[in-house]
């Protein structure tokens, strides 16, 4: 048995793991091509390297097939219903911070807050029959979101691509989505509406709650925790 720790496969995110992990003195590197997903540990015995996309982490996670993982925050708690019970969060990484938040075409110059929002929503119903389509990749929060915030009359549509061309594309009336600076909102004439906050999303290391340990294992993960300083 070993633990297994599972990091992003690529970009990023995948650096910027390896570079936290290296900066404590446990080396992550890829082993092989960049077509193979697998890795390689140094600096501490019985850790094995999971090389995953950031999204497949939460579910390997909660189903106990890995130990440890670095994913985003707004993965979890979108994949994970009732994610405290399944993960804890370890630590912030630092890294890979981004916003999900509700954003509206530009030229609504009369919504800016939630409350006008869910007034545009019940005019657009009455005007056009059917509810207002907001898109989205993060069903599970946004619902959860606006149900907490008291806005109805509206549908989420699923968007796995460009979510901000939606409205243009006319797909969609509003979105929801992850931002780091606006500048992809701001370029598609969008705007966050001023309390549009879901959650503030970064790369966090969690560790699984399901996860089958032996003697061993537990010894090795207490030593990796008192090298990362989290113990």
């Amino acid at each position: 048995m070993s633990v297994k720790l599972g990091v992003p496969s690529k970009g990023r995110l995948m650096e910027k793991s390896f570079d936290w992990f290296g900066a404590r003195g446990v080396k992550l590197a890829r082993s092989g091509s960049d077509r193979e997903y697998a890795g390689a540990v140094e600096g501490i015995d019985g850790v094995e390297l999971v090389l995953l996309s950031a999204s497949e982490i939460p579910r390997e996670l909660a189903a106990g097939r890995i130990h440890l993982g670095v994913t985003g925050t707004d993965l979890v708690r979108e994949k994970l219903g009732g994610w405290e019970r399944q993960v804890e969060e370890l630590a912030p990484l630092g890294f890979g911070q981004a916003d999900l938040v509700i954003a509206v075409p530009g030229f609504w110059v009369d919504v800016d807050t939630l409350d006008d929002l869910d007034a545009a929503a019940a005019a657009f119903r009455a005007r056009h029959g059917f509810r207002m389509r907001i898109a989205t990749k993060y069903h599970r929060l946004v619902r959860e979101f606006l149900r907490e915030q008291g806005v109805a009359d509206y549908q989420l549509v699923d968007s796995q691509g460009a979510t901000e061309g939606t409205v243009k594309n006319e797909t969609a009336e509003a979105i929801a989505d992850i931002t780091s600076s606006g500048d992809t909102l701001r370029a598609n004439h969008l705007k966050i509406l001023s309390d549009g906050l879901i959650l503030k999303s970064q790369a966090t290391l969690f560790r699984s709650r399901g996860s089958n340990c032996s003697q061993e294992d537990r010894v090795v993960m207490a030593e990796l925790m008192a090298r990362l300083e989290l113990d």
